[in-house]
């Protein structure tokens, strides 16, 4: 827990750059959670608009409209509905991979969410925002979709900012 009551990730310094951990124990089933992931119409809820080719080699492209960005990957690995890995990274960028592992935990799922950032950039600031788009998926699954969490992102941007320090 971070000064401002945010339940936070681990983030740690790793060759190269930085790798955080995120992890939500969600009251749905992990068939629910895998198409929120996957599903182009649970993207748009949580995420942004986008598709993802689902098999090793297929094109991942996530349009993040209000920001300009558009990431064009690939998918890295792929193990359904237990294990999705993209980078979230166009073109020439650095490789910036998000694995994304569910395990089924009572009737629920627990989510583990691994963010690699390179040294060069903004870690705080990249675990914050995947904490935020946690929080919108857990309310799409719920039902209730939600606009991004600023107050959310920039208590976590500071309690991750924290861990950095130390």
């Amino acid at each position: 827990m971070s000064d401002d009551n945010v339940q936070l990730g681990q983030l740690r310094r790793i060759e190269g750059g930085f790798e955080g951990v995120l992890e939500r124990q969600i009251a749905h089933d992990r068939d629910a959670v895998w198409r929120m992931l996957t599903e182009p119409q649970g993207l748009a809820q949580w995420l942004a608009p986008g598709s993802i080719e689902l098999h090793t080699g297929g094109a991942v492209r996530i349009d993040f409209a209000d920001s300009g960005t558009v990431i064009e990957s690939t998918v890295l690995a792929i193990d359904p509905p237990r294990l999705l890995e993209y980078s979230w990274s166009s073109g020439n960028e650095p490789q910036r991979p998000l694995r994304w592992e569910l395990n089924a935990a009572g009737n629920g799922t627990k989510l583990l969410l691994t963010v690699r950032v390179p040294a060069a950039e903004d870690a705080a600031k990249a675990c914050a925002g995947f904490e935020g788009h946690l929080e919108m998926l857990v309310a799409a699954l719920e039902g209730v979709p939600i606009k991004f969490p600023v107050d959310l992102f920039l208590k976590a941007r500071r309690g991750y900012q924290q861990l950095l320090a130390t």
